[in-house]
């Protein structure tokens, strides 16, 4: 699974997923990509499990690029624990995601495979996505 090496702090607050992601929103490696349509917290699970069910489809054809990474400690205290005593152990560990966030990346395989692969990809996490294609970067005009 995906974790950090190595972290500042071992234990952290909640925190928001309100608002709209400062980076990580264009295709930038691949030709196709999948994009958050709703914030989310994805675990390293979760991550693995889409990456390995593209990797199959493509029959290690083409490449794919994770575009997130789960650097968020999240913690639970056992069952039937009374209230108090600290924070609970750190169990699990999550990539927190906001609306408009690519994270999966896939290029070398034609478009109808890709469109799949990314298609058995959003099944495997909890939110709802949509497959965008890399716009060309062509502003001005470059016939002159």
């Amino acid at each position: 699974m995906l974790m950090p090496k190595r972290v500042k702090r071992r234990k952290q607050f909640r925190g928001s997923m309100a608002g709209k992601p400062t980076r990580g929103t264009k295709v930038t490696y691949g030709e196709w990509g999948l994009v958050a349509t709703e914030p989310a917290w994805i675990k390293s699970n979760q991550i693995e499990a889409a990456r390995v069910a593209m990797t199959r489809y493509i029959k290690r054809g083409g490449q794919v690029w994770i575009k997130i990474f789960p650097d968020k400690p999240v913690t639970t205290k056992p069952a039937e624990t009374r209230m108090g005593s600290g924070k609970g152990t750190v169990e699990y560990w999550v990539a927190v995601v906001k609306p408009g966030r690519v994270l999966f990346e896939i290029a070398g395989v034609p478009e109808e495979t890709a469109r799949e692969a990314l298609r058995l990809a959003m099944h495997k996490l909890p939110l709802t996505c949509k497959i965008v294609k890399r716009e060309e970067e062509g502003g001005e005009d470059s016939e002159n």
